[in-house]
């Protein structure tokens, strides 16, 4: 787990520090993730002065956010009667939103990731598909891949195959043991 403070300075500038570095063992038990976070902010001093903690949306966190909440709380130290104290991550979110969405388009997704895979495999399919997009005269020549739980890599990903569509077909001519066009053209 990786702690972070957000703060404006004294001249209105946004400060960004990590704070720590913390190992939580499985299952991550909340009060263990509270404990982590309370040591944390005891050792910088910052236990009085914790306005809102930002977490994604997992249980374990809300576990968390409510024994801290309480620890605050007995300690008088939130702002606003502590409303704010517990913020959910937006793009944590945004990206649960649009991996649902995704979720209806896996199959062109898996395809094209499955051909991403295929042609990077060895040197010289990389080469044949560098030589066709020279022949097509297309910008550049690189396939980005995707991690899967990052929608917007996914996005570059599928934005990249794109401009890379007229590729495909051709790839598949010089190398007919592999059928992924049909996919990738639907």
């Amino acid at each position: 787990m990786v702690i972070t403070g957000h703060w404006i300075d004294t001249h209105w500038r946004l400060q960004k520090w990590v704070l720590n570095f913390v190992h939580v063992p499985p299952p991550r038990p909340g009060i263990a993730i509270a404990d982590a976070i309370f040591k944390c902010l005891m050792d910088w001093g910052l236990e009085s002065k914790v306005y809102t903690v930002l977490v994604d949306n997992a249980s374990n966190n809300d576990t968390a956010l409510r024994c801290l909440k309480d620890a605050f709380s007995r300690n008088k130290c939130l702002l606003a009667k502590g409303k704010l104290f517990h913020v959910r991550c937006c793009t944590h979110i945004l990206n649960l939103m649009v991996q649902d969405g995704l979720s209806e388009i896996q199959d062109v997704v898996q395809a094209i990731r499955d051909t991403l895979e295929y042609i990077n495999k060895t040197e010289g399919r990389r080469l044949i598909f560098a030589e066709i997009v020279k022949q097509l005269r297309l910008p550049g020549n690189v396939l980005l891949y995707d991690c899967k739980t990052r929608w917007n890599s996914t996005y570059e990903m599928l934005a990249c195959a794109l401009k890379f569509q007229e590729v495909f077909p051709r790839f598949k001519d010089r190398e007919p043991s592999y059928d992924f066009c049909a996919t990738i053209e639907d």
